[in-house]
């Protein structure tokens, strides 16, 4: 089948377990920090230990800034289209363009009966699903003028009002396996959207196919339809019997050719494992977006990386290239005068030797701090040019705070023992893990970095105060509109601060972290 073209995308497919509705979110957010693109939960209404999804993803979505959410797939018999709109328009003005809509036409027929909807026959529950999108993309249709009257053999509609329209153009995946859901997929779907283990051997071709000629049928061209895929597996050192059970380099292949071979151009991981998650963003994704365009430009692949080092020599800048890690440089450069410690007293951990080996899931555990870091110095990005803007008046220092206080770095979950606190939390519903955080794990194994680890908890602190005097200065703004001194001064105090810790972090703890891992024998 053709390549068509997309670009690729990777995601998470989480379970919306009400048992612990914090661990799932720290999940999401989990998720959205490794890298992933898109962040997915199942819609079951009728499923009392499942959080509602509509519920979950406003939630979500206020807890994230990045990643885009859908549901998978949104149960349409017990959602009426018209409200399905307006639920998903809001939340993406909300969420600032992050919304999409993947659509089911209904299964569980028994518990969706129980809830209060009309049991539908398979195509009945079709013409269902094609009228709702007709409905639902109206609705969203602000440039037409008047209200949307509509008169269909499930739905109807009565001068509905129109509006509001998405921050940007939803697309709808369909959820769909049967060939009347195909037909529909390619006549009026912007994705397709099964889930892989459901499909017999030779089904992806086909299906491909069916909403090929559908679409042309239409008029439509068929790469206007995105193929996404759900999938699940193992990471393992070994290959194993299924098509994703396996190291990363069989995982990238069975990808790659998933979408050079049979057009797929997402892939949305299933399960809630985070130790995958980040494996899946950290190393699957990239390796397989580098391998289509190689592919796609007709050059061969790159060779994967080994999964494990050789020996080389184990100082230096050596160490980062057996990590496969560059930690973030410090070029020395200030803004204001002499930091609130002393850098030249910072204790240093030892080099690692050449002796030492980092498996792919210690190297992605080492990234990931990176990963961390690398968003906290956009938000510090981000806050520098809102002080900009409140000095030129285009913003208030009130609506400066309200951005300041929904920043990761405000709420305290920034600092690396405070992060894989709630890191552990979500490993240790699942494995029976005890650590509540990286630090005590990382002085226990090695008793080396203490001095590393003391001197890290203390500059902690001090970026904390630098963080509460920013906002102390935008309340003192608020009160002296026209003095920008102090502002300016925490801003900048801040921003050096926090960039040097950043980087004295990194050069200590990515080697420690891709060896001994945030927790035991995680790698």
């Amino acid at each position: 089948m053709p390549d068509y073209g997309h670009a690729l995308e990777f995601g998470v497919f989480l379970t919306p377990s009400n048992e612990r509705p914090d661990a799932v979110v720290e999940l999401a957010q989990f998720a959205e920090r490794s890298g992933v693109d898109l962040v997915t939960f199942q819609d079951h209404p009728y499923q009392r230990r499942f959080l509602d999804a509509w519920t979950l993803l406003s939630f979500v979505a206020a807890r994230t800034s990045r990643v885009r959410l859908s549901p998978n797939v949104a149960c349409l018999p017990l959602r009426p289209p018209a409200v399905l709109a307006r639920a998903v328009a809001g939340l993406d003005l909300l969420s600032g363009g992050r919304v999409e809509l993947a659509l089911g036409a209904g299964a569980f027929w028994d518990a969706i009966e129980a809830m209060g909807a009309a049991r539908l026959t398979p195509g009945e529950s079709v013409r269902a699903l094609e009228e709702a999108i007709d409905i639902i993309r109206a609705l969203w249709d602000t440039g037409e003028r008047g209200g949307v009257t509509y008169e269909g053999e499930r739905y109807t509609i009565r001068g509905a009002a129109r509006g509001p329209a998405p921050a940007h153009d939803v697309g709808i995946w369909i959820g769909a396996y049967k060939p009347r859901m195909l037909r529909l997929t390619g006549r009026k779907g912007d994705g397709w959207l099964p889930t892989l283990s459901y499909l017999e051997p030779g089904a992806l071709a086909a299906g491909n196919a069916a909403i090929d000629a559908a679409a042309r049928d239409a008029g439509r061209d068929p790469a206007a339809v995105r193929r996404i895929l759900n999938i699940g597996g193992t990471f393992s050192a070994r290959r194993g019997d299924g098509l994703l059970d396996g190291p990363v380099a069989q995982w990238v292949e069975a990808l790659t050719a998933l979408a050079v071979e049979d057009g797929a151009s997402g892939f949305i991981l299933q399960g809630d494992d985070p130790a995958a998650i980040a494996t899946f963003a950290g190393e699957v994704a990239p390796a397989v977006r580098e391998a289509v365009a190689a592919a796609r430009a007709g050059a061969p692949p790159a060779a994967a990386p080994p999964p494990v080092d050789v020996g080389t020599e184990g100082e230096g800048e050596d160490e980062y290239e057996r990590l496969g890690v560059a930690p973030t440089p410090d070029d020395g450069t200030r803004i204001t005068g002499p930091l609130p410690w002393d850098e030249a007293s910072r204790p240093h951990r030892a080099p690692s030797g050449p002796d030492v080996q980092y498996t792919a899931r210690g190297r992605a555990v080492g990234r990931h701090l990176i990963d961390v870091h690398d968003m906290l110095r956009t938000e510090l990005t981000e806050l520098r040019g809102i002080v900009a803007q409140v000095r030129d008046g285009a913003l208030g220092a009130g609506d400066a705070r309200s951005a300041l206080n929904a920043m990761a770095m405000r709420q305290n979950d920034w600092t690396l023992g405070a992060f894989c606190a709630r890191y552990c939390t979500v490993v240790a519903q699942h494995h029976g893990l005890e650590d509540d955080a990286v630090f005590p794990h990382l002085a226990r194994t090695d008793t080396a970095l203490r001095p590393v680890i003391d001197r890290l908890t203390d500059e902690h602190h001090v970026i904390h105060d630098a963080i509460e005097e920013v906002d102390r200065a935008l309340v003192d703004h608020l009160e002296h509109p026209d003095d920008f001194t102090r502002l300016q001064a925490a801003i900048d105090v801040l921003t050096d601060t926090l960039l040097s810790h950043l980087s004295y972090e990194e050069h200590e703890l990515v080697e420690p972290l891709a060896r001994l891992g945030f927790y035991p024998d995680q790698v």
